[in-house]
């Protein structure tokens, strides 16, 4: 069984899923220095025997990507999940900057659109069983 978390981050969303597979899901990220300790703390304990940490992101604004370099710094994205975007922003915060590397890097970003299908996100093969 899968248990989803909802952390309080103030006008932000932030969620996490532990799969009953080797997944683990961060939705989205509001880490304020105020309480990326805390919540820091919790994920890494919540993701111990995950082998893929993925970071799904619903789009770019602050409030879904605060504290997202030191999210990856701490817990290691393996996965960065996005809709595929050339989003540039007049005042460009480090999150901002690094949201931007992750979905440019090659070997960590998917994009996610209608009927999109992958190994080991949604398509089940012979080493992983996603229905789990």
């Amino acid at each position: 069984m899968s248990t989803v978390k909802s952390y309080s981050v103030g006008n932000g969303d932030m969620y996490t899923i532990r799969h009953a597979s080797d997944n683990f899901t961060i939705i989205d990220c509001c880490l304020s220095e105020d309480v990326r300790n805390g919540i820091i703390a919790g994920i890494k304990a919540d993701q111990e025997g995950k082998d893929v940490v993925r970071f799904i992101s619903t789009h770019p604004d602050e409030d879904h990507l605060l504290g997202l370099k030191y999210l990856d710094e701490e817990v290691g994205l393996r996965n960065f999940y996005c809709i595929k975007n050339k989003v540039t922003k007049e005042d460009e915060t480090e999150d901002f900057k690094h949201y931007c590397t992750l979905r440019d890097d090659t070997q960590k970003a998917f994009y996610i659109y209608r009927g999109v299908t992958r190994k080991w996100m949604n398509v089940t093969d012979e080493k992983r069983d996603q229905q789990a």
